[in-house]
């Protein structure tokens, strides 16, 4: 047990293994899996390969077939290649067993506000913060900074016009949501009202 502990790397500092010989036991696919499961942030190829001691086409070409072959196997869990990272995701088939699991003592859950507040923040950035309280008909100041606080919406850019500060969201929510981009969210933004009519309901220097 001793000599696993001393064997423990922090993904985080960036600094490589030696590099496994042609004898060593543990395999690529094997090395790949134990470093995202104890990873507590997406992982990008060139890092993994970095500490595994292998190139970044080969751990790439590793981690495509780890992929496919959870899904073909029906496992239980995913792996996904979201926000420039690698990470382990539970499989959405069994998507209410684990909300069910996890719904008591989640205590840091998002409000229903909050969840409004950063739908229309993810589908009409960059966005003033004006704005988005002029969608949703409330006040939105103490929500947007509470997901601002969680990582999820930033300050992307001044509106060179009003100078109002734009909001988006980040490379923490992609993640949290388990998508690539952007352009993968769900096509629900026409049914938010237009951004054009709502300029007279606000301060344009908010």
């Amino acid at each position: 047990m001793a000599k696993a502990a001393s064997n423990v790397i922090d993904i985080s500092e960036g600094s490589p293994v030696p590099e496994s010989s042609d004898s060593d036991a543990t395999t690529l696919a094997a090395s790949l899996e134990a470093l995202l499961l104890v990873a507590d942030q997406t992982v990008t190829s060139t890092e993994l390969a970095t500490f595994i001691g292998e190139p970044v086409h080969v751990v790439e070409e590793t981690l495509e077939k780890l992929a496919a072959g959870y899904r073909e196997q029906n496992r239980g869990f995913d792996l996904r290649n979201v926000a420039n990272g690698w990470r382990f995701y539970t499989s959405p088939d069994c998507a209410e067993l684990v909300a069910r699991y996890a719904k008591e003592g989640q205590a840091a859950r998002l409000t229903q506000a909050a969840l409004e507040t950063l739908a229309v923040v993810a589908y009409r950035q960059p966005i003033s913060r004006a704005r988005v309280g002029a969608i949703r008909g409330v006040n939105v100041d103490a929500v947007m900074r509470t997901l601002s606080t969680r990582g999820l919406v930033t300050e992307v850019e001044t509106d060179s016009a009003t100078g109002a500060v734009l909001f988006g969201t980040t490379e923490y929510f992609l993640e949290r949501m388990g998508l690539r981009n952007l352009e993968e969210l769900p096509p629900i933004a026409d049914y938010l009202p237009d951004l054009s009519v709502l300029d007279e309901l606000v301060d344009p220097h908010e």
